[in-house]
């Protein structure tokens, strides 16, 4: 059980690096996109508004879908189909923008799909460690991230095409992620996990559960009203939904906007201007890796808080920052900080779930591209209306207000059953729906 537990583990790891590659492949290179297919100004904002529209739509399909197939496999095949539709938008020319349509709106789809059966498959193997490991795939994801924007640059620089850019990277992406699902580990049962916990080793802090793992039945839910193990109450996700929306507005901020901001608002060269981003990537890889070994100290409540806080004061910094070095040192905070909240809500949706993890994930995961989409439109809309300077309180205000509904990352003494952690200090995704 123990090699079965690493090799998903280490195969799931490798997904979320290539989704991150080929992610910051695309949007790193929107510039080039339309310019080869001579899209206007004014309908770029619209081809890039429908990828994470229906990515959402990927995403509510997929919380349907894993009721008849197993996540494990739909993420087997729509990572391929995610390759695939990058390389299919580096292959058309100019004025096919039909086919570039069709090529975003595959992607979009699959990627609300891979997302999705991604992080089930991360919550449920965390259920079965016992201990906090969701964290490490969203690392291993901002290193693919970093990678791909990395080799963007290349491209760039080169002044390769988009087909010859992205080629390489799906030959040598696609095959692997085939062969690396092979070893996907769906959710499995309580007595499973238990097994396989043990057979993993003790974990930090062990305590007998003074609860005797009372695991389907109804439990006091933190955000009001109860969690039933057969399904999703929404009253008791919306505050995990609302973390969601506030992280990524955060997120699509500092993408969006930090070069712009540094350049126009402190004065930057432009050169230095590029420079934020990558800070900040470096840096959510840097708090991703170490962050899970915060939670089995603190516990997850505590991380959650201190990465909101970490994060508000990155964005205060960055509105007020006298010059651009001052600004690099917000972006800096702000990857810190805002690193932590993302995996720590799918953590706790599987938790607060136990027997319906994988559909509360998946709606959880529709909250992501809302904040993606209301992020970079919101700061905009009020730089252009008021300052930019004002426009970075937004962002830190919302994610201050994720202070209050940081309880809900609680692990509770009735919702564990291993006997092997204090949920004190634990932060454990329950498991899937056992699909």
């Amino acid at each position: 059980m123990t090699d079965v537990l690493r090799r998903g583990r280490a195969s799931l790891a490798f997904s979320f690096f290539a989704q991150g590659a080929a992610f910051a492949l695309l949007v790193t290179r929107i510039p080039a996109v339309q310019d080869r297919y001579g899209v206007s100004d004014a309908l770029l904002p619209v081809f890039l508004a429908a990828v994470p529209v229906l990515a959402g739509v990927g995403s509510v399909t997929t919380e349907h879908l894993v009721k008849r197939i197993r996540p494990s496999r739909l993420l087997r095949w729509s990572q391929p189909v995610v390759l695939l539709a990058l390389l299919g938008v580096g292959a058309g020319g100019q004025g096919q923008v039909a086919a570039l349509a069709v090529a975003l709106g595959v992607f979009g789809l699959a990627v609300g799909a891979l997302d999705a059966s991604m992080n089930m498959l991360g919550v449920s193997l965390q259920r079965s460690y016992g201990r906090s490991i969701m964290l490490g795939f969203h690392a291993v994801y901002s290193l693919g991230g970093i990678v791909g924007a990395s080799l963007a640059w290349a491209g760039a620089h080169w002044h390769l095409a988009l087909w010859e850019s992205y080629l390489p990277v799906v030959a040598l992406l696609l095959p692997a992620a085939l062969v690396g699902s092979r070893w996907y580990v769906d959710g499995q049962s309580e007595t499973a996990s238990r097994a396989a916990s043990r057979a993993e080793g003790p974990a930090e802090n062990p305590a007998e559960d003074p609860s005797g793992g009372l695991a389907g039945g109804p439990v006091e839910g933190l955000a009001g009203g109860q969690v039933w193990g057969g399904g999703v109450v929404f009253k008791v996700l919306l505050p995990l939904c609302l973390v969601m929306t506030f992280a990524y507005i955060g997120d699509s901020t500092v993408s969006n906007w930090s070069a712009k901001y540094l350049k126009d608002v402190l004065g930057s060269s432009e050169q230095l201007a590029t420079v934020p981003y990558n800070v900040y990537m470096v840096t959510t890889l840097v708090g991703r890796t170490v962050g899970d070994l915060g939670v089995r100290r603190f516990g997850a409540v505590t991380v959650v808080r201190l990465g909101a806080l970490v994060a508000a004061g990155g964005f205060a910094v960055v509105a007020v920052a006298p010059g651009a070095w001052a600004g690099m040192l917000g972006f800096t905070l702000l990857g810190l900080g805002l690193c932590v909240l993302v995996p720590q809500t799918f953590a706790a949706a599987g938790r607060l779930f136990p027997n319906a993890s994988d559909a509360a994930v998946a709606r959880l995961n529709i909250f992501n591209y809302v904040g993606f989409l209301i992020g970079s439109p919101l700061v905009g809309a009020l730089g252009d209306a008021w300052s930019y300077r004002g426009a970075m309180l937004v962002p830190m205000v919302l994610v201050l207000v994720t202070l209050g509904y940081a309880r809900s990352f609680a692990a509770q003494p009735d919702r564990y059953g291993g006997g092997h952690e204090r949920p004190r200090t634990v932060d454990v995704g329950r498991g899937s729906n056992g699909l």
